[in-house]
């Protein structure tokens, strides 16, 4: 899953908290097209990092697992329907933000039904490595680095 140690995005920025933070959940969606083509969108004005580029999702709700949390924020956030049982789990990444502790569940999809609408005012685009947009938040960074490592191991 992942190493065990916290990626410290912002290490410059002093903690919300100096002691000890509760960890939030959050479900994040690496939606992939057939032609290898993975789904970024941008977070919205008065949001913690408004216009970074990240992976679709939300923070997980009292006593909801991953796969519906995850199923639940793409149909809130793009308007699209995800079975929770399409839901491939794939990687975790614990994330120190400045504002959070956060613990990313990163899952695959490839199949979803609907048009995607952004329900919340962001953009979205369909990319490829490298990117083309920015800046990217940088809980998704290490996405981006493990479709790298697939990519060149699959030849």
């Amino acid at each position: 899953m992942d190493d065990g140690k916290p990626l410290r995005a912002d290490a410059h920025l002093r903690r919300s908290d100096e002691g000890p933070r509760a960890v939030v959940d959050v479900a994040v969606g690496v939606l992939l097209r057939p032609d290898a083509a993975f789904l970024l969108t941008s977070r919205p004005e008065g949001k913690v990092y408004a216009g970074y580029w990240e992976f679709p999702g939300g923070k997980l709700e009292a006593g909801e697992g991953v796969e519906a949390a995850l199923a639940r924020e793409l149909q809130e956030e793009l308007g699209i329907e995800v079975e929770p049982a399409a839901v491939q789990r794939w990687r975790e990444q614990l994330v120190d933000y400045p504002h959070a502790l956060v613990r990313l569940h990163f899952c695959k999809l490839t199949v979803w039904r609907g048009a995607l609408q952004m329900r919340e005012g962001q953009r979205f685009s369909w990319e490829r490595l490298p990117v083309q947009v920015g800046p990217v938040l940088p809980g998704a960074l290490p996405v981006l680095r493990w479709l790298e490592q697939e990519a060149a191991a699959a030849g």
